[in-house]
């Protein structure tokens, strides 16, 4: 199963039972599965329905579904009679007072009031072909959704797999970076030593050896670089597999932010410190495409 975007749209109508009906669905990344739904007055039977077949086909993203039906025949026209007798019987009164020709037919017939539209009379078994007909259009828009998702997410998967790369060529480069060598090290300690001796004579040379000791300790970097290959290799696995996994990336998202600033604040070395910076650049990016995975 390949990854899924919180980004799409579809659509899809049909008509049955004298009904013409249109289902447009919008997806848009969100934090978890937030469903809008919009259904036209008398249709409020549908919505649990509607939202049990969302909820099941979609886990995460701000997702907005919108029905509308119009009808598409059997509208008839009716006289409203009491506006027709009200209409006449003013006519009556006046027609003597103001010299004028009789009025017309469609005159009369098209003083507002007089003529409304009334809708068939809808049976029980035209108001079940309609349900059946709207909740199976349902599930065809979003099959069409989860397609476009899908269509998205494999772009995004592309564009993550280049991020995972990056990091990793990134941390290879930290590896192999010279100031990472033992006699580099032991040379820059050896520096601070005599500088800091030339400073101050009094200081133990037992007790700043050991100082000088837990220092190179702490500046190793050989566990965040561990960990950084382990995060490589878990997010290439998760993308591989794919489904749901927006969280699992996010977290696993942290877990680099967090081996980068330590490889950062650990680093003594220009150079080192120019690799560590572009890997946050590079995780940031991988978190800001993480966002739109389901």
């Amino acid at each position: 199963m390949g990854l899924l975007s919180m980004t799409g749209f579809a659509r899809m109508d049909g008509s049955t039972a004298g009904q013409r009906w249109t289902w447009e669905l919008r997806s848009v990344n969100g934090k978890g599965l937030d469903l809008r739904l919009r259904l036209p007055p008398g249709l409020d039977r549908l919505e649990i329905p509607s939202r049990d077949k969302l909820a099941k086909r979609l886990t995460r993203g701000s997702v907005q579904a919108g029905l509308s039906v119009a009808r598409e025949a059997g509208a008839t026209l009716k006289v409203n009679e009491d506006v027709l007798a009200a209409v006449l019987g003013i006519m009556e009164r006046v027609a003597g007072r103001i010299p004028t020709t009789p009025p017309t037919l469609d005159g009369i017939l098209n003083i507002r009031g007089v003529l409304e539209t009334a809708d068939a009379e809808e049976s029980e078994e035209s108001r079940k072909a309609l349900d059946a007909a709207v909740l199976a259009g349902l599930d065809g828009a979003l099959d069409g959704l989860v397609d476009a998702r899908a269509r998205e997410g494999e772009a995004v998967g592309r564009v993550l797999l280049g991020h995972v790369a990056e990091i990793e060529r990134l941390a290879r480069a930290a590896e192999d970076c010279p100031a990472r060598r033992p006699d580099a090290i032991k040379a820059r300690l050896a520096e601070q030593v005599r500088e800091l001796m030339d400073a101050v004579p009094a200081l133990d040379p037992q007790r700043l050896h050991q100082e000088a000791v837990l220092i190179a300790t702490r500046a190793d970097i050989r566990e965040e670089l561990d960990r950084l290959y382990a995060h490589v290799a878990q997010a290439r696995a998760l993308v591989a597999d794919g489904g749901p996994i927006g969280r699992k990336l996010d977290f696993l998202a942290q877990e680099f932010n967090r081996e980068t600033n330590t490889l950062c604040s650990k680093s003594n070395d220009r150079e080192l410190t120019a690799i560590g910076l572009d890997l946050k650049a590079v995780v940031d990016q991988l978190r800001e495409q993480i966002q739109n995975i389901e």
